[in-house]
Protein backbone atom coordinates (compact mmCIF):
# COMPACT_ATOMS: atom_id res chain seq x y z
CA UNK A 1 0.00 0.00 0.00
CA UNK A 2 1.27 3.45 -0.74
CA UNK A 3 -0.39 6.83 -0.99
CA UNK A 4 0.51 10.50 -1.73
CA UNK A 5 -1.27 13.35 -1.35
CA UNK A 6 -0.67 16.83 -3.27
CA UNK A 7 -2.15 20.25 -3.12
CA UNK A 8 -0.71 23.37 -4.51
CA UNK A 9 1.87 25.72 -3.20
CA UNK A 10 2.80 22.77 -0.46
CA UNK A 11 5.16 19.60 -1.51
CA UNK A 12 3.53 15.51 -2.29
CA UNK A 13 3.13 14.22 1.02
CA UNK A 14 4.26 10.29 0.21
CA UNK A 15 3.91 9.08 4.03
CA UNK A 16 0.18 10.29 4.96
CA UNK A 17 -1.33 8.59 7.81
CA UNK A 18 -5.02 7.80 7.59
CA UNK A 19 -5.86 11.25 9.42
CA UNK A 20 -4.02 12.87 6.56
CA UNK A 21 -5.74 10.65 4.06
CA UNK A 22 -9.69 11.71 5.94
CA UNK A 23 -8.52 15.10 6.00
CA UNK A 24 -7.48 15.76 2.55
CA UNK A 25 -10.92 13.73 1.49
CA UNK A 26 -12.95 17.12 2.99
CA UNK A 27 -10.37 19.31 0.96
CA UNK A 28 -11.72 20.16 -2.55
CA UNK A 29 -8.15 21.40 -3.39
CA UNK A 30 -6.03 18.46 -2.26
CA UNK A 31 -5.28 15.51 -4.86
CA UNK A 32 -5.10 11.99 -3.37
CA UNK A 33 -3.67 8.91 -5.11
CA UNK A 34 -3.94 5.50 -3.16
CA UNK A 35 -2.05 2.47 -4.59
CA UNK A 36 -2.88 -0.87 -3.42
CA UNK A 37 -0.67 -3.36 -4.77
CA UNK A 38 -1.13 -6.61 -3.97
CA UNK A 39 -2.50 -5.95 -0.64
CA UNK A 40 -4.75 -8.57 1.28
CA UNK A 41 -8.32 -8.40 0.96
CA UNK A 42 -8.84 -8.13 4.29
CA UNK A 43 -6.88 -5.03 4.85
CA UNK A 44 -8.07 -3.40 1.44
CA UNK A 45 -11.78 -3.41 2.42
CA UNK A 46 -10.87 -1.98 5.42
CA UNK A 47 -9.31 1.10 3.97
CA UNK A 48 -11.98 1.61 0.76
CA UNK A 49 -15.06 1.43 3.16
CA UNK A 50 -13.69 3.32 6.36
CA UNK A 51 -11.49 5.88 4.98
CA UNK A 52 -13.46 6.59 1.49
CA UNK A 53 -16.43 5.11 1.94
CA UNK A 54 -17.77 3.10 -1.33
CA UNK A 55 -20.67 0.97 -1.93
CA UNK A 56 -20.07 -2.52 -0.73
CA UNK A 57 -20.83 -3.56 -4.12
CA UNK A 58 -18.39 -1.67 -5.84
CA UNK A 59 -15.71 -2.81 -3.30
CA UNK A 60 -16.01 -6.68 -4.41
CA UNK A 61 -16.30 -5.49 -8.07
CA UNK A 62 -13.16 -4.54 -7.17
CA UNK A 63 -11.36 -7.29 -4.54
CA UNK A 64 -13.12 -10.24 -5.15
CA UNK A 65 -15.02 -10.32 -8.42
CA UNK A 66 -13.13 -10.65 -12.09
CA UNK A 67 -14.37 -8.36 -14.82
CA UNK A 68 -13.75 -7.26 -18.32
CA UNK A 69 -12.91 -3.80 -18.40
CA UNK A 70 -15.97 -1.97 -18.02
CA UNK A 71 -17.01 1.07 -16.10
CA UNK A 72 -19.54 2.15 -13.36
CA UNK A 73 -21.31 5.13 -12.15
CA UNK A 74 -21.95 5.41 -8.45
CA UNK A 75 -22.93 8.90 -6.06
CA UNK A 76 -20.05 10.72 -6.42
CA UNK A 77 -16.87 8.53 -8.22
CA UNK A 78 -16.75 5.95 -10.62
CA UNK A 79 -15.75 2.61 -10.75
CA UNK A 80 -13.36 1.22 -13.70
CA UNK A 81 -11.92 -2.48 -14.00
CA UNK A 82 -9.35 -2.14 -16.74
CA UNK A 83 -6.50 -4.88 -17.89
CA UNK A 84 -2.91 -4.11 -17.37
CA UNK A 85 0.06 -6.33 -19.26
CA UNK A 86 3.66 -6.41 -19.18
CA UNK A 87 6.09 -6.27 -22.27
CA UNK A 88 8.75 -8.34 -20.52
CA UNK A 89 5.87 -11.42 -20.49
CA UNK A 90 5.52 -14.63 -22.73
CA UNK A 91 3.62 -13.97 -25.24
CA UNK A 92 1.98 -17.34 -24.74
CA UNK A 93 0.91 -15.43 -21.33
CA UNK A 94 -1.09 -12.39 -22.78
CA UNK A 95 -4.08 -14.42 -21.98
CA UNK A 96 -2.83 -14.00 -18.02
CA UNK A 97 -3.79 -10.27 -18.02
CA UNK A 98 -3.50 -7.98 -14.62
CA UNK A 99 -6.94 -6.35 -13.40
CA UNK A 100 -6.67 -2.70 -12.51
CA UNK A 101 -9.54 -1.56 -10.67
CA UNK A 102 -9.84 2.15 -10.07
CA UNK A 103 -12.03 4.36 -8.15
CA UNK A 104 -12.13 7.82 -9.29
CA UNK A 105 -13.43 11.07 -7.34
CA UNK A 106 -13.54 14.71 -7.92
CA UNK A 107 -9.92 14.60 -5.47
CA UNK A 108 -9.16 10.81 -5.23
CA UNK A 109 -7.82 8.15 -7.13
CA UNK A 110 -7.83 4.66 -5.71
CA UNK A 111 -6.26 1.74 -7.45
CA UNK A 112 -6.18 -1.68 -6.72
CA UNK A 113 -4.24 -4.62 -8.68
CA UNK A 114 -3.05 -8.29 -7.37
CA UNK A 115 0.19 -7.83 -9.15
CA UNK A 116 2.84 -4.95 -10.05
CA UNK A 117 1.88 -3.19 -13.37
CA UNK A 118 4.38 -1.43 -15.03
CA UNK A 119 2.06 1.22 -16.01
CA UNK A 120 1.30 2.58 -12.76
CA UNK A 121 5.06 2.43 -11.59
CA UNK A 122 6.10 4.74 -14.05
CA UNK A 123 3.21 7.01 -13.42
CA UNK A 124 3.75 6.60 -9.89
CA UNK A 125 7.79 7.34 -10.72
CA UNK A 126 6.89 10.57 -13.14
CA UNK A 127 4.77 12.46 -10.37
CA UNK A 128 7.08 13.08 -7.88
CA UNK A 129 9.70 14.11 -10.87
CA UNK A 130 6.94 16.52 -12.18
CA UNK A 131 5.04 17.41 -9.60
CA UNK A 132 2.70 19.23 -12.19
CA UNK A 133 1.54 16.09 -13.65
CA UNK A 134 -0.62 15.25 -10.01
CA UNK A 135 -1.87 18.64 -9.33
CA UNK A 136 -3.80 19.18 -12.65
CA UNK A 137 -6.15 16.86 -10.92
CA UNK A 138 -7.61 13.36 -10.87
CA UNK A 139 -9.22 13.15 -14.28
CA UNK A 140 -5.22 13.69 -15.47
CA UNK A 141 -4.09 11.21 -13.73
CA UNK A 142 -6.26 8.51 -14.97
CA UNK A 143 -5.66 9.58 -18.24
CA UNK A 144 -1.61 9.47 -17.52
CA UNK A 145 -2.37 6.01 -16.19
CA UNK A 146 -4.61 4.50 -19.27
CA UNK A 147 -2.30 6.34 -21.42
CA UNK A 148 0.80 4.23 -20.14
CA UNK A 149 -1.44 1.06 -20.28
CA UNK A 150 -1.89 1.83 -24.23
CA UNK A 151 1.84 1.73 -24.52
CA UNK A 152 1.78 -1.29 -22.87
CA UNK A 153 -0.36 -2.39 -25.52
CA UNK A 154 1.81 -0.85 -27.97
CA UNK A 155 4.61 -2.81 -26.96
CA UNK A 156 3.28 -5.78 -26.96
CA UNK A 157 2.02 -5.45 -30.67
CA UNK A 158 5.69 -4.43 -31.69
CA UNK A 159 7.09 -7.83 -30.54
CA UNK A 160 3.85 -9.76 -32.18
CA UNK A 161 4.99 -7.55 -35.63
CA UNK A 162 8.61 -8.23 -35.58
CA UNK A 163 7.85 -12.16 -34.79
CA UNK A 164 5.63 -12.13 -38.10
CA UNK A 165 8.31 -10.53 -40.13
CA UNK A 166 10.80 -13.10 -38.96
CA UNK A 167 8.36 -15.95 -39.68
CA UNK A 168 7.44 -14.51 -43.16
CA UNK A 169 11.31 -14.70 -43.91
CA UNK A 170 11.76 -18.25 -42.63
CA UNK A 171 8.66 -19.47 -43.73
CA UNK A 172 10.06 -19.97 -47.61
CA UNK A 173 13.46 -21.23 -46.47
CA UNK A 174 12.75 -24.09 -43.67
CA UNK A 175 9.41 -24.12 -42.40
CA UNK A 176 9.15 -26.63 -40.08
CA UNK A 177 6.41 -27.73 -36.98
CA UNK A 178 8.41 -25.06 -34.14
CA UNK A 179 7.47 -22.51 -36.86
CA UNK A 180 4.08 -23.70 -37.02
CA UNK A 181 3.42 -23.62 -33.01
CA UNK A 182 5.09 -20.14 -33.29
CA UNK A 183 2.07 -19.26 -35.78
CA UNK A 184 -0.47 -20.62 -33.42
CA UNK A 185 1.13 -18.87 -30.52
CA UNK A 186 0.78 -15.19 -31.93
CA UNK A 187 -2.34 -15.86 -33.48
CA UNK A 188 -3.58 -17.05 -29.98
CA UNK A 189 -1.95 -13.79 -28.29
CA UNK A 190 -3.55 -11.75 -31.21
CA UNK A 191 -7.03 -13.09 -29.86
CA UNK A 192 -6.24 -12.27 -26.26
CA UNK A 193 -4.75 -8.62 -27.07
CA UNK A 194 -8.51 -8.05 -28.92
CA UNK A 195 -10.12 -9.24 -26.05
CA UNK A 196 -8.78 -6.98 -23.85
CA UNK A 197 -8.28 -3.76 -26.23
CA UNK A 198 -12.11 -4.13 -27.56
CA UNK A 199 -13.98 -3.13 -24.47
CA UNK A 200 -11.84 -1.19 -23.01
CA UNK A 201 -11.83 0.70 -25.88
CA UNK A 202 -15.97 1.10 -25.21
CA UNK A 203 -14.62 2.55 -21.39
CA UNK A 204 -12.83 4.92 -23.15
CA UNK A 205 -15.12 6.00 -25.61
CA UNK A 206 -18.02 6.54 -22.57
CA UNK A 207 -15.30 8.95 -20.83
CA UNK A 208 -14.77 10.62 -23.83
CA UNK A 209 -18.52 11.87 -24.58
CA UNK A 210 -18.81 13.60 -21.11
CA UNK A 211 -21.62 11.24 -19.81
CA UNK A 212 -20.28 11.34 -16.31
CA UNK A 213 -20.31 14.32 -13.38
CA UNK A 214 -17.04 13.21 -11.88
CA UNK A 215 -15.45 14.05 -15.97
CA UNK A 216 -15.01 17.70 -16.73
CA UNK A 217 -15.92 19.17 -20.07
CA UNK A 218 -12.23 20.20 -20.84
CA UNK A 219 -10.76 17.15 -19.54
CA UNK A 220 -12.62 14.79 -22.73
CA UNK A 221 -9.49 15.53 -25.21
CA UNK A 222 -7.35 13.78 -22.74
CA UNK A 223 -9.94 10.47 -23.14
CA UNK A 224 -10.46 10.90 -26.64
CA UNK A 225 -6.13 11.25 -26.84
CA UNK A 226 -6.01 7.33 -25.56
CA UNK A 227 -9.67 6.43 -27.46
CA UNK A 228 -8.03 7.28 -30.65
CA UNK A 229 -4.92 5.32 -29.53
CA UNK A 230 -7.11 2.15 -28.53
CA UNK A 231 -8.51 2.37 -31.85
CA UNK A 232 -5.17 2.55 -33.84
CA UNK A 233 -4.14 -0.56 -31.68
CA UNK A 234 -7.31 -2.69 -32.75
CA UNK A 235 -6.88 -1.70 -36.09
CA UNK A 236 -3.23 -2.77 -36.11
CA UNK A 237 -4.19 -6.17 -34.18
CA UNK A 238 -6.95 -6.70 -37.23
CA UNK A 239 -4.30 -6.51 -39.51
CA UNK A 240 -1.75 -8.30 -37.80
CA UNK A 241 -4.72 -11.39 -37.32
CA UNK A 242 -4.80 -10.70 -41.34
CA UNK A 243 -1.15 -11.51 -41.93
CA UNK A 244 -0.74 -14.24 -39.56
CA UNK A 245 -3.58 -16.12 -41.63
CA UNK A 246 -1.47 -15.40 -44.49
CA UNK A 247 1.55 -17.02 -42.86
CA UNK A 248 -0.72 -20.29 -42.25
CA UNK A 249 -1.62 -20.29 -45.83
CA UNK A 250 1.50 -19.89 -46.79
CA UNK A 251 2.95 -22.28 -44.20
CA UNK A 252 0.68 -24.71 -45.62
CA UNK A 253 1.11 -24.15 -49.44
CA UNK A 254 4.78 -24.72 -49.01
CA UNK A 255 4.53 -27.90 -47.05
CA UNK A 256 2.12 -28.94 -49.92
CA UNK A 257 4.85 -27.82 -52.77
CA UNK A 258 7.67 -29.60 -50.90
CA UNK A 259 5.39 -32.78 -50.60
CA UNK A 260 4.46 -32.37 -54.51
CA UNK A 261 8.07 -32.70 -55.31
CA UNK A 262 8.58 -35.25 -53.25
CA UNK A 263 6.11 -37.26 -54.69
CA UNK A 264 6.96 -36.28 -57.67
CA UNK A 265 10.48 -37.41 -57.34
CA UNK A 266 9.74 -40.59 -56.39
CA UNK A 267 7.32 -41.23 -59.14
CA UNK A 268 9.86 -40.64 -61.55
CA UNK A 269 12.70 -42.69 -59.66
CA UNK A 270 9.75 -45.80 -59.92
CA UNK A 271 9.04 -44.79 -63.84
CA UNK A 272 12.77 -44.98 -64.42
CA UNK A 273 12.98 -48.31 -62.95
CA UNK A 274 10.28 -49.71 -64.27
CA UNK A 275 11.35 -51.40 -67.53
CA UNK A 276 14.48 -52.20 -65.63
CA UNK A 277 12.40 -54.62 -63.62
CA UNK A 278 9.91 -55.97 -66.37
CA UNK A 279 12.94 -56.65 -68.16
CA UNK A 280 14.96 -58.19 -65.23
CA UNK A 281 11.66 -59.79 -63.87
CA UNK A 282 11.14 -61.31 -67.45
CA UNK A 283 14.59 -62.46 -68.20
CA UNK A 284 14.81 -63.65 -64.98
CA UNK A 285 11.97 -66.71 -65.47
CA UNK A 286 14.20 -70.04 -65.99
CA UNK A 287 11.31 -70.25 -68.83
CA UNK A 288 13.86 -70.60 -71.98
CA UNK A 289 15.21 -74.03 -70.47
CA UNK A 290 11.78 -75.73 -70.37
CA UNK A 291 11.00 -76.68 -74.36
CA UNK A 292 12.93 -75.71 -77.66
CA UNK A 293 16.83 -74.94 -76.92
CA UNK A 294 17.37 -71.55 -77.21
CA UNK A 295 20.83 -71.56 -76.09
CA UNK A 296 21.50 -68.11 -77.79
CA UNK A 297 19.70 -66.03 -75.34
CA UNK A 298 22.32 -67.04 -72.96
CA UNK A 299 25.26 -66.35 -75.27
CA UNK A 300 27.74 -63.35 -74.12
CA UNK A 301 26.43 -61.10 -77.16
CA UNK A 302 22.82 -61.44 -76.05
CA UNK A 303 23.94 -60.44 -72.29
CA UNK A 304 26.24 -57.19 -73.16
CA UNK A 305 22.89 -56.63 -76.01
CA UNK A 306 20.32 -56.85 -72.44
CA UNK A 307 22.99 -54.68 -70.48
CA UNK A 308 22.78 -51.95 -73.26
CA UNK A 309 18.99 -51.84 -73.13
CA UNK A 310 19.08 -52.00 -69.39
CA UNK A 311 21.40 -48.84 -68.94
CA UNK A 312 20.27 -47.07 -72.11
CA UNK A 313 16.67 -47.07 -71.48
CA UNK A 314 16.69 -44.88 -68.19
CA UNK A 315 18.97 -42.65 -69.48
CA UNK A 316 16.25 -42.17 -72.78
CA UNK A 317 13.04 -42.20 -70.24
CA UNK A 318 15.07 -39.49 -68.48
CA UNK A 319 15.41 -37.13 -71.55
CA UNK A 320 12.10 -37.98 -72.65
CA UNK A 321 10.83 -36.48 -69.52
CA UNK A 322 12.96 -33.22 -69.53
CA UNK A 323 11.39 -32.58 -72.86
CA UNK A 324 7.70 -32.88 -71.61
CA UNK A 325 8.69 -30.80 -68.73
CA UNK A 326 7.75 -33.08 -65.75
CA UNK A 327 11.13 -32.74 -64.54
Amino acid sequence: MRACISKPGSKINQSPTTSDLKKALKDSDSLIWLDLCDESVSSSQKVLSEIFHFHPLSIDDALVETHNPKIDEWDNYLYLALAGVNPDQPLEELDKSIELDIFLGRNYLVSYHPERIQAIDKVWVNIFRDERQVQRGSNYLLYQIIDELANEYMAMIDQLDMKVERIEDILLEKPDNLILQEIFIIKRSLLNLRRIVAPQREVLNKLSRGDYAVVNMNERMYYRDVYDHLVRIHDITESLRDLVSSALDMYLSVVNNRLNDIMKTLTLITTLFMPLSFLTGFFGMNFFFAGPDFGSWTSPSAFFAALSIIVSLPLFMFLWMRKREWM
